[in-house]
This record gives C-alpha cells, sequence and structure tokens, in this order.
C-alpha cells in the first residue's frame, strides 16, 4: 500500500500549482475525513506559494472524484452535526475558488456529488471525452440534496430551470452532454487532457477569470409547477422540493447566504428516513458487488485462484439469449451461441450487430471496436464445438425435460471443468442434472433480458470453483449478485408469485383492480401486481404458476381465472388482460367483468398493502428458515434488484408491512 495521502500537491517549473486526487487504484477518489484533510493541507500550501494557477485533476483511469463517503453520511442521524458537515465541506471549496489565481479543473473519469462540487468552485472545468467520464449531482436519488455548495452554483452558472432538471433526473450525463448543459467549459481527447488544462491554466492566468453572462430569471411560475410536478411524480423523491427551496430562496441572495440555507436543508434531509433507507441501499450494492462464495463454503478448503472464463457458451437464441450474447460481446469474451433454427442464429446476429451500433451512435464504443467485438460472436446449430467453452449457459423455453435432455448431451462435448448454467428459476438444480458438480443457475430478470441483478443459485452438488467462475462473469458483467440456495421460483420469482396469487385472490373476492394496483402504487411499486401479470402475459404467469405449484402444492394454488381470460382473448399486454392499453397509459379493462364476482368488496388501502406485503414477507422468513438465503441483507437486495421494491422504503426486511401515510416523509 501506499503511503502518500489522498490527495498531493506539487508546483511544476512554470508556477502552475498541481492538486492531484491520488486514492490507491483499489479505492475511489471518495471525501472522507482522510482526503478533506489532505485537500486542505493541499490547498492551504499553495495559498502561500507565488504561483500563477492551479490544476485540479485525478491520477485514475476512472474516477475523478466522488462524493461523500456513505459510511460516513448514514450515521448523521443528527441535523445539527450533518449541517456542520454540509458548512465544513463548503468552506473546504470556499478556499479553493478564493485563492488569488485561476483554478482549473481537468476532468477525467466520474465525477459525481462532491466532485462535482468541487468541480463548480473552480474558475474552468474541462472534461475528457472518454467513455467513463460521466459527470453531475445525483444526490436527490439518495434523498439528499447537493451539499457543498451545488444547488448556488448550479443555478448561478446555467441556469435555474436546468440546473433544477438536471439535479431532479438525478443521474450522471456523459461528458459530451455535460459539455452542452455548460457543466464544462471544454470537451478534450484523454490524452491531451493535462496539456489543454495546463494551456487554460496560463491563458487564464495572463488574461483573467471568465467573465459569463448572467442566466436569464426562470418564469415567474416556475416553482409552483415543480412542486405541484415533484408531489404528482417524484413521491418517492421528497429531497427535491428541498432542492426547489434552496434555489428558489438562495437565488437572490449572497453566495454565502444561499450557502447557509443550502447546509441547513441538507441537515434536515439526511436525518430523514427516506434518505437513511436510500443510503442504506446503497451500502447493500456496494456491497453485493464485493461478495465471495466463503460463506456457502466455509466448510471447505480454502479458495484457490479460478482462471477466468474466456469463451462462453449459449444455448437458445431466445431473446434472453441474444442479450446475454450482446453483453458477453461487449465485455470481452467469445461467445458460441447454439440453436437448432438457423433463422434465429442469423437474427441473433444481427441484434448484437444492432445493439453495438447503438453504443456506437451514443459514445460508448468506436466503430473500429465494434467492428472487432462483432469477430467474437460464433454460431452453431451442434453442440460439439462447446468443446472449448469454459462456461454454458442454457437459455431455452422452461420446459423441464427438454432441458434434463440437454445438459445429459451438454456432458458429451464440454471439458470437465466447463462450468454449467440455467437461467431458469422455476425448477431446481437438482431436478435439471441431479449431481452434476458443475450444474448452477444464473437467474437474470424475467421480461427484459439481463437487468442489474443476477441470482447464482448453488445446487447440493455444486463446487466452490464453479461457483466462483460464475461469481466472477457476473461481476464482470457490472451485474450485482445475490447468492443463495436452489430453490423452485429462485430468490425472486418464488416471493412474487405467493404475492401475486395474494393479488389474484383479492380480486376475486371483489376488490376492484383500480385498488389493489392503485395501493400498492401509492405505498411505492412502480406498478401494482395486476398490472405486473398483465406485462408478463397471462399465458406466462399461468404456465410458472402451474409450474411452482408442483413444489408448493399446499400454498400456491392454480385457479381457471387465467385459462378463461385467453380463453376470451386477454392475453395481457399488449393484447390487454387486467388493462387495456392505449398510447402508453393503462386503464381497467371492462371486460374483465365477465370474470368479477357480482359484487364488488370495498377494501382499506392500508389492509391491501399490509395483506400483499405480509405475503412477500411471510415468503421471504420462510426461504431465511430453509437456508435458501443466509441473511435479511440478500433478501432485500434481490427484491429491490429483480423486483423493482420501492427503493425509498430500504428493503422489505427494513420497511413495515404497513404502509406510511400519502405525501408524508417520515423523519
Amino acid at each position: 500500500m501506499s503511503n502518500l495521502p489522498p490527495v498531493t500537491h506539487m508546483v511544476d517549473a512554470e508556477g502552475i500549482g498541481w492538486i492531484s486526487f491520488d486514492a490507491p487504484a483499489d479505492r475511489a477518489n471518495i471525501f472522507n475525513a482522510e482526503t478533506c484533510g489532505a485537500l486542505r493541507v493541499a490547498i492551504t500550501a499553495l495559498a502561500e506559494q507565488p504561483l500563477r494557477a492551479v490544476i485540479v485533476h485525478s491520477t485514475s483511469k476512472k474516477i475523478f472524484a466522488a462524493g461523500a463517503d456513505v459510511k460516513e453520511l448514514v450515521q448523521m442521524t443528527d441535523s445539527q452535526r450533518a449541517t456542520q458537515f454540509a458548512r465544513d465541506g463548503q468552506a473546504m471549496l470556499a478556499e479553493l475558488a478564493s485563492l488569488k489565481v485561476p483554478v482549473v479543473c481537468a476532468i477525467h473519469g466520474a465525477c459525481a456529488g462532491g466532485g462535482f462540487e468541487l468541480a463548480l468552485a473552480c474558475h474552468w472545468r474541462l472534461a475528457s471525452d472518454a467513455p467513463v467520464t460521466v459527470i453531475g449531482l445525483a444526490e436527490v436519488s439518495f434523498g439528499l440534496i447537493p451539499g457543498w455548495g451545488g444547488t448556488a452554483r448550479l443555478a448561478r452558472l446555467i441556469g435555474v430551470p436546468a440546473a433544477v432538471e438536471h439535479m431532479n433526473k438525478a443521474e450522471l450525463v456523459n461528458a459530451v452532454d455535460a459539455y452542452a448543459l455548460g457543466l464544462v467549459d471544454e470537451l478534450v481527447g484523454a490524452v491531451e487532457l493535462s496539456a489543454r488544462a495546463k494551456a487554460a491554466a496560463l491563458r487564464l492566468a495572463a488574461e483573467g477569470l471568465p467573465r459569463r453572462p448572467e442566466p436569464p430569471a426562470p418564469p415567474a411560475d416556475f416553482f409552483t409547477k415543480q412542486r405541484k410536478l415533484a408531489l404528482a411524480r417524484y413521491r418517492d423523491r421528497p429531497a427535491l422540493l428541498a432542492v426547489l427551496d434552496v434555489v428558489e430562496k438562495g437565488l437572490d441572495l449572497p453566495l454565502a447566504t444561499a450557502l447557509e440555507l443550502e447546509a441547513a436543508l441538507f441537515g434536515d434531509e439526511i436525518t430523514g428516513k427516506i434518505a437513511q433507507n436510500l443510503l442504506q441501499v446503497f451500502l447493500l450494492k456496494a456491497a453485493a458487488r464485493k461478495v465471495t462464495t466463503d460463506a456457502w463454503f466455509s466448510a471447505g478448503p480454502a479458495a484457490e485462484p479460478v482462471p477466468p472464463s474466456r469463451t462462453i457458451g449459449i444455448v437458445g437464441a431466445s431473446d434472453l439469449g441474444v442479450r446475454l450474447m450482446s453483453e458477453c460481446v461487449l465485455h470481452g469474451y467469445g461467445v458460441i451461441i447454439c440453436d437448432p433454427s438457423k433463422d434465429e442464429l442469423a437474427r441473433s446476429v444481427t441484434a448484437v450487430r444492432v445493439f453495438l451500433s447503438e453504443l456506437v451512435s451514443t459514445g460508448r464504443l468506436t466503430s473500429e471496436a465494434a467492428h472487432k467485438l462483432t469477430g467474437a460472436v460464433g454460431i452453431t446449430t451442434d453442440l460439439e464445438d462447446f468443446d472449448l467453452c469454459d462456461l454454458v449457459i442454457e437459455a431455452i423455453p422452461e420446459d423441464m425435460a427438454a432441458k434434463q435432455r440437454l445438459f445429459t448431451e451438454l456432458a458429451k462435448f464440454t471439458r470437465p471443468d466447463c462450468v454449467w448454467a440455467t437461467t431458469t428459476a422455476i425448477f431446481p438444480l437438482e431436478d435439471l442434472a441431479r449431481s452434476a458438480p458443475q450444474l448452477l443457475g444464473l437467474h437474470f430478470s424475467l421480461s427484459r433480458g439481463p437487468g442489474p441483478l443476477v441470482e447464482l443459485a448453488l445446487g447440493q452438488a455444486t463446487t466452490r470453483a464453479a461457483a466462483d467462475r460464475a461469481l466472477a462473469f457476473i461481476k464482470t458483467l457490472g451485474k450485482t449478485p445475490v447468492l443463495g440456495r436452489s430453490s423452485p421460483g429462485g430468490f425472486v420469482l418464488r416471493p412474487l408469485f405467493f404475492y401475486l396469487q395474494a393479488a389474484g385472490q383479492l380480486w376475486q373476492q371483489g376488490v376492484s383492480t383500480e385498488a389493489i394496483d392503485g395501493a400498492m402504487q401509492e405505498w411505492g411499486w412502480p406498478q401494482g401486481p395486476l398490472q405486473l401479470i398483465d406485462e408478463w402475459g397471462i399465458a406466462t404467469v399461468d404456465r410458472m404458476m402451474g409450474q411452482l405449484s408442483d413444489y408448493f402444492p399446499e400454498r400456491l394454488t392454480l385457479t381457471t381465472l387465467g385459462s378463461r381470460m385467453m380463453a376470451a382473448g386477454l392475453t395481457g399486454r399488449p393484447g390487454g388482460g387486467f388493462y387495456i392499453y392505449s398510447d402508453g397509459v393503462a386503464l381497467p379493462n371492462p371486460a374483465m367483468a365477465l370474470f368479477a364476482p357480482s359484487r364488488q368488496v370495498s377494501r382499506d388501502a392500508s389492509a391491501i398493502v399490509a395483506q400483499l406485503n405480509g405475503v412477500l414477507l411471510a415468503e421471504i422468513q420462510r426461504m431465511l428458515a430453509e437456508g435458501v438465503l443466509k441473511t435479511a441483507a440478500e433478501a432485500d437486495l434481490a427484491l429491490l434488484l429483480g423486483a423493482a421494491f420501492p427503493a425509498f422504503r430500504g428493503g422489505l426486511m427494513r420497511a413495515p408491512a404497513l404502509p406510511v401515510a400519502a405525501g408524508t416523509a417520515a423523519k
């Protein structure tokens, strides 16, 4: 480990001071106590020397500077302490901004939160056009507001509407868009960033600080409209209202007064329940990215390094198979996809080319790189071509017999050390290939191809070597893993189907579609359970419900509702089911009256939420008791990423099943 501080400084032969973020390669440049202390030392030291200009940059290849250390933020449960934290950060950046020489910021890599607030305190900003360079203020997604001058300085830089929109979206933007928005002043190639930054510093030293035109005032009704929008659409982001307050009240105030207002509101927001929940969710995700297989193989020998997978075989040119192939190619794997249909194979190659061309059009890839990656794709109709694969992923339709035949055939052609994976979460591994030590589950999201979560399901015979190779593959794809024992339905679908069954039972008892889905959406779910059934498709849900009911016959019951709906032509989206869909709007389907009970039943929204969330909670508790998952945190993460559980609730095991009244943000 290096003994150097995370921020260093020096003065070059031309009188330019350099402040360098130098965190070790295995750490991000985060603003913890050590980093802030080192930055203050650098600013103070340079302020005492005769300089022509100062340049702030990072030696990291991927990160310029991130925000504050979330582990420290989550400990701020006292508003006075949090307000002082904001004041201290503001004072540190004010010292940088008040240096008697021009300060230039050279951004390469992620520049987020406090990192961008540092950049805003500089007099001139350059950004490399590399794909790793992303910039912005995303604090609202954590239930916070920028607290180190971001709200005040950004509004003064690019104008109120643009600043509010940027903070509202809570997303980092690429360098090209950052330049177009006015977040940075120059866009340059990564190799010339230092030279261009030095040229800008010398120019400003000679000509003086840039004179920027004052942005026009926002429309008179701007803040009123924005508050209505925030209350109507973004009830999971109450910090938006605080952003609007600090921008509106601070706009005509001196900067120092506006910063004090910002610090006070930051202190209020970070101690709220929603902010603390969202910060905990962030820590859950961060911990999952570092997870190992130790907890599942602790009784065995110490893990030895497993050679990385290089060639991936995919069986089945399904939509999921093709999306997996695209992501594997993008992340540097050679891929062979096998399907009996030559037409489907041709479609899969076309889909990969389209996927890569879209990345070229958005600047994430060069044309040369895309062309090279396309060459990593192989197609075949014969499993014999999988003899060189390190990992084979099965992505064929949900037919147990067909999957069993496939794994029997694979044993004839793959190497003994080749890992097999199934994408199905419905069937336990032991039912697919009994006593196959190289078989495990890689479960991606159901309807949209690879999502952020991958369930890594381990069978009774799965070896540690197979699990380690699969885990490394998941991390290489940039996905978040959750590890557990193979179980019918996996870690997400199993509790979800009990939840969907409970919603269907409420509907058949006479509770309306609007009441059921409305209650769950008002509580925070992005869509109600009945609309989710529509989205997956009535036939898909009916089939999977039937398959799972074989494993849970006493608790999961297949009704005739799905078959009757399909017989009437109600197949789910887009053909209509519980809803009809027109121009992207979902409206309750009058045709469902054919199947509804004659008498409608009124249920309180809070009772509906308590009942349906309670079903989820009970099933997760059963899974924990069975040893399917080891911790409540893993269960929370699986539902957060795999089922869109509302993150502002913090997780099913963290949030009570009973709802919080609409419009309240409990402190």
